[in-house]
């Protein structure tokens, strides 16, 4: 009983040591838990990997900023990394100026990691203002919308964006955000140009778009940081990097970290009750 007294006074310290060491362990030395694929994120790897190589580009847009990066960013690193060792083109661009040093730090080394050139193999266009009226535009003409790319040069002569007009040359659409800029896609780009759109989302919002997968409006969508594991571990099954897996490293820790809060909430109670049974 002296045990169980001692476990209820003591120092809340303890605790964060804890939980501050389940974080730490798996992010040193990943654990390598299974993951389990859903089938939101199978379907959005196979509408990406069915897009022939060399041929028409990917449109990814980058829609959201630092405060959600550490569920994104993994995201979109993933969905390079297929695109690059498929050989399929990419064309990137943002709605959030925050967004900006994101996507291109994000291009640039997966890039680098497979050697791709820009306006051969991908090419970013950056922030442009407007939301809607860009989605808009874009159904009519790019090059219009997007005179220019993001370094300056005239989108007329960049090589691999002398076939793409608009929607009807781009097979796929991934918007990548922590707020309601998919949804916009669907509104401006699916229904109206019939533009087929998938996403990427944090764990809070991916229960509400749950219903555009269902009527078809999305035709895949990574859920949170899990999402984003599920879809580093289709890449490196399919022999297509040897990349750091951020990921699946967080959903180490986070997998820890929630077992021991349960073992911390388990504890308590028993010493607790324990404790309590003692005084009657």
């Amino acid at each position: 009983m002296r045990i169980l007294e001692r476990i209820l006074k003591a120092d809340r310290r303890y605790v964060f040591l804890l939980i501050f060491l389940s974080v730490l362990i798996p992010l040193l030395r990943p654990l390598g838990l299974p993951t389990n694929v859903t089938k939101p994120v199978r379907d959005l790897y196979n509408e990406v990997d069915k897009i022939p190589p060399n041929g028409r580009p990917l449109l990814l847009s980058f829609d959201f900023e630092p405060a959600t990066e550490p569920e994104l960013y993994p995201m979109v690193l993933a969905i390079l990394r297929h695109c690059f060792a498929k050989n399929i083109r990419v064309i990137g661009m943002t709605h959030l100026p925050g967004g900006v040093g994101l996507a291109e730090r994000a291009i640039l080394a997966t890039a680098i990691e497979y050697d791709k050139k820009s306006g051969a193999d991908y090419t970013f266009l950056g922030f442009l203002p407007g939301g809607s009226a860009v989605m808009l535009s874009m159904g009519e003409d790019i090059h219009r919308t997007f005179p220019r790319d993001y370094y300056g040069t005239d989108i007329d002569k960049i090589p691999m964006m002398s076939e793409v007009k608009n929607y009807d040359d781009i097979p796929l659409l991934i918007s990548v955000s922590g707020a309601t800029y998919p949804v916009a896609w669907v509104v401006f780009a699916g229904s109206r140009y019939h533009q087929k759109i998938g996403c990427g989302t944090t764990a809070v919002s991916a229960a509400e778009y749950y219903a555009y997968l269902q009527t078809g409006q999305f035709v895949g969508m990574l859920g949170g940081l899990k999402g984003a594991a599920e879809y580093e571990h289709l890449i490196e099954k399919a022999g297509l990097t040897k990349a750091r897996k951020a990921a699946s490293i967080g959903m180490d820790a986070q997998s820890i970290v929630h077992l021991m809060i349960i073992f911390l909430i388990v504890l308590g109670n028993i010493a607790y009750f324990g404790v309590l049974r003692r005084k009657r």
